[in-house]
């Protein structure tokens, strides 16, 4: 017997006919003899009608209310799938975060969780019962109800595994596993058998949509084996586990692109110290990520800064840094949001050279500039102007061999 969890996302629970195929897996898990917790998110679309009612009832909505509205979507299906679990004889409750005791702290919207009590979860599975839990949503010391922001289920199901020890957490979507590089942008994409915690965390954290980054964070750290796989089909999916040696036979093992880019360049900043601290700070203040930084040494004493942000964040940014060139006596702040990112990764590549090499040599050939280059010991990622992240990510594809089945 072996404990599983299982998560479905939006797509999936979609309606009533999604949710009774749900049902039909989860008994059929649960008929196999293991032990069965489901964590579900709520029906596609129902989170952003919230959102918009949220908006039409106020302007600006207050975010404790934000999220006692929004944990409502994940209440409607966990209750729908458990009446319908036990329409057909199986034992099943449904859970909300705060039953569960899924405790996080106080950043209503995208709280991180601080802890589970897995006693009364483990207790229901080992007597037999489905538990079928609200996912994206916890509660706070005081009691609140919290959300774990977009993405969030893949997150509540994930710790949850790692709080019960599970055998295996199943993470199903509307895709069948982790592809080489986006099907829809690369049509000679395949699917990946295996993927390691590292790279899926950089594909997450690099456009990969596929699993939220946090998700990939607590599986890595619990050493919890997660599978991605398709709720409509029966095929094997991909798995995310512990790095094996066999996967540095290949050097590079996806592609990925991120569109959600943005860069900001301050020109003539003087070159002395604390200047970082008074550019960096206030956006940091205003929580926004900055990812690649570039900075350019002049003879004359000064330095031209470049750094990236997402797409949505960067008329806050350039707003906050044309208050900082009064502060730093920069000469010129201007920005750009038709950039996208490119990015290879593959664990091999800590035992390869040349990686860098042939990437810059692959998009020279395609006559593709570019703009800015970040590197880490198992990825590569190159900023180009937006209008051929496609081209970029297809030959890229081809030269690195992940269009030929290994």
């Amino acid at each position: 017997m072996a404990l599983i969890v299982q998560k479905f996302g939006g797509t999936s629970v979609a309606n009533i006919d999604r949710i009774r195929n749900v049902a039909q897996r989860v008994a059929k898990m649960r008929d196999a003899g293991n032990q069965v917790v489901v964590i579900l998110s709520a029906m596609a679309g129902v989170t952003d009608n919230l959102i918009e009612m949220a908006h039409a009832a106020s302007p600006q909505p207050d975010k404790r209310e934000m999220d006692v509205l929004l944990a409502t979507g994940e209440q409607t299906t966990a209750a729908l799938l458990a009446m319908m679990l036990q329409s057909q004889n199986y034992a099943a409750v449904s859970m909300l975060g705060h039953q569960v005791r899924v405790q996080t702290d106080c950043a209503y919207g995208n709280a991180r969780i601080v802890d589970i009590d897995s006693r009364r979860l483990l207790d229901l599975a080992q007597k037999g019962t489905i538990v079928v839990i609200a996912g994206f949503q916890g509660c706070d010391p005081a009691g609140n109800i919290t959300t774990l922001g977009r993405g969030g289920s893949d997150t509540s199901a994930v710790a949850v595994a790692a709080a019960m020890q599970a055998d295996m957490c199943e993470i199903y979507t509307d895709v069948d596993g982790i592809y080489t590089a986006d099907p829809n942008v690369c049509p000679q994409a395949r699917k990946l058998d295996r993927v390691s915690y590292d790279e899926m965390l950089n594909m997450a954290s690099l456009g990969a949509k596929v699993l939220q980054i946090r998700s990939v964070g607590f599986a890595k750290k619990f050493n919890v084996p997660v599978h991605v796989r398709s709720s409509f089909s029966e095929e094997e999916g991909t798995m995310v586990v512990n790095e094996e040696s066999s996967m540095e036979s290949l050097v590079v093992s996806a592609v990925t692109h991120d569109k959600d880019q943005a860069r900001i360049t301050l020109k003539n900043v003087p070159d002395q110290p604390g200047i970082a601290a008074k550019i960096f700070g206030p956006i940091s203040e205003a929580g926004i990520v900055v990812d690649m930084i570039i900075q350019n040494t002049l003879s004359s004493g000064e330095t031209d800064l470049t750094f990236s942000v997402p797409r949505s964040d960067f008329a806050r940014a350039i707003k906050i840094e044309k208050q900082v060139m009064e502060a730093t006596g920069a000469e010129e702040v201007y920005g750009d949001d038709t950039i996208a990112k490119v990015s290879v990764i593959g664990v091999g590549m800590r035992n390869h050279s040349g990686v860098a090499a042939k990437m810059f040599q692959v998009l020279s050939e395609a006559n593709i500039n570019i703009i800015m280059i970040s590197t880490s010991e198992i990825r590569i990622s190159c900023v180009i102007d937006e209008i051929y992240t496609e081209l970029a990510v297809r030959v890229l594809h081809k030269a690195f061999g992940l269009d030929v089945e290994e």
